[in-house]
């Protein structure tokens, strides 16, 4: 689902901007290859209901061209798993602060944060790192237009996110 990896890569763009490395979260042992805190990112559970009626979100015309098009709409509730590792603990603890700063206010508006739960500092045996586990609740709102001629809408882009194309 296009719209499970928008919030990943939003929530990996908030990281990076906060001085976390971020990375798709498989596999976990490619944390090794980078110096200080390392956060691997997943979407968990999510669950998506439509916005409006049947999606439709009403009309909206084109500042630039004029043209009207017509807005859909969509919600998805889910949990983003944030996995912090690093070689010592004060630097994954450091590395927890800076995604907890990020991931509570520096995420694109689309993406309403809610719950943030840490679990205890541990030791992974398996990549060598220490490890803290993170989970978000949240909700992301994502929005799509009809093309200029009607016949079809556009890919649901994350609102408040750049698209790239």
């Amino acid at each position: 689902m296009k719209e499970l990896t928008q919030v990943r890569d939003a929530v990996a763009a908030a990281l990076a901007r906060a001085g976390v490395t971020a990375l798709p979260a498989f596999p976990a042992e490619r944390a090794k290859a980078y110096p200080g805190a390392v956060a691997t990112v997943a979407v968990g559970a999510a669950e998506g209901r439509p916005l409006g009626f049947c999606s439709y979100l009403g009309e909206r015309a084109d500042p630039e061209t004029g043209a009207v098009r017509e807005r859909y709409g969509k919600q998805l509730e889910g949990v983003i798993s944030v996995d912090v590792r690093a070689e010592r603990a004060a630097v994954c603890e450091q590395g927890c602060e800076a995604a907890s700063e990020a991931l509570l206010g520096d995420l694109p508006p689309g993406v309403r944060p809610g719950e943030l739960r840490w679990e205890a500092l541990t030791w992974e045996r398996a990549t060598g790192l220490f490890l803290r586990r993170g989970s978000l609740r949240c909700q992301a709102v994502f929005t799509a237009e009809s093309r200029e001629d009607g016949a079809e809408f556009l890919d649901f882009i994350l609102r408040g996110a750049v698209k790239h194309e």
